[in-house]
């Protein structure tokens, strides 16, 4: 594990608005495999056999990969993302089962509206604590009684066993300098960004909470939100704390 403290980011920054809406942002994350999505969205949908009637919403959708092919199958799916460049590529695929908007999830979004809510990819995580508590808030109030929510987070102790310190990227003759270190509360991420057709290198900080299952046990029960199975990976194997990659959890409105 990198622990630091020098470069610490402070709670109240706002990176999440500038770098996900960046060119940059895109670029470094092309090549994200819309495969594995669909492949997760249909191992879910294979285990929690939802109604054809039923209503879907991704949060933090993204370009909309996942949201894309919920809407394939039928369902009637929306998926919003504080991020503006995204959301007018994922609208490019807007369907009449298929919405997506602009929206910040630390904002309410519908009471009692959605059969199922995702929330893919570790797009949680970004923000204060009393903020996260929030966003737990909303989307217990955005479900039906009864409703499921699925959250896809890192695995906290894989990823602090599997950090890689530092790497570096070239992308269109744009060198991207990456470093990683975790503190206490956060895993961070500096991308440096320099080139020679650039005026001045930029950087961004990306930092995301330490949360493991018991801190979101904690903060599902504050919003009537119960676990009620947990998965290790996009083939929903067995969790195990150590060796897992991935944090899934199931859970149903009270």
């Amino acid at each position: 594990m990198i622990y630091k403290t020098e470069n610490k980011i402070t709670e109240n920054s706002q990176w999440f608005r500038h770098w996900f809406d960046s060119a940059h942002y895109h670029k470094l994350y092309n090549k994200r495999n819309d495969k594995e999505a669909a492949d997760f969205v249909e191992h879910l949908l294979s285990h929690l056999h939802p109604a054809k009637q039923s209503s879907m919403l991704d949060i933090g959708c993204g370009n909309g990969r996942h949201s894309k092919y919920l809407a394939s199958k039928g369902f009637n799916t929306t998926g919003f993302d504080l991020s503006l460049s995204s959301i007018r590529e994922a609208k490019k695929n807007e369907t009449e089962r298929l919405h997506f908007f602009q929206h910040d999830m630390r904002l309410s979004f519908g009471k009692n509206k959605f059969d199922y809510a995702f929330n893919f990819f570790t797009s949680f995580g970004y923000f204060q604590q009393n903020e996260h508590v929030t966003v737990i808030k909303n989307i217990s109030g955005s479900l039906k009684q009864g409703g499921t929510f699925v959250l896809d987070y890192l695995n906290v102790q894989y990823a602090e066993g599997n950090i890689i310190p530092s790497e570096e990227k070239e992308i269109d003759g744009i060198i991207y300098s990456i470093s990683r270190w975790v503190d206490e509360k956060y895993f961070y991420k500096k991308i440096l960004i320099s080139g020679d057709q650039m005026a001045a290198p930029l950087e961004y900080v990306e930092q995301v909470a330490r949360f493991n299952k018991k801190d979101f046990e904690a903060l599902f029960l504050q919003h009537d939100l119960q676990i009620e199975e947990t998965y290790g990976d996009y083939e929903l194997n067995t969790y195990y704390v150590k060796t897992s990659p991935r944090l899934i959890l199931i859970a149903k409105k009270m």
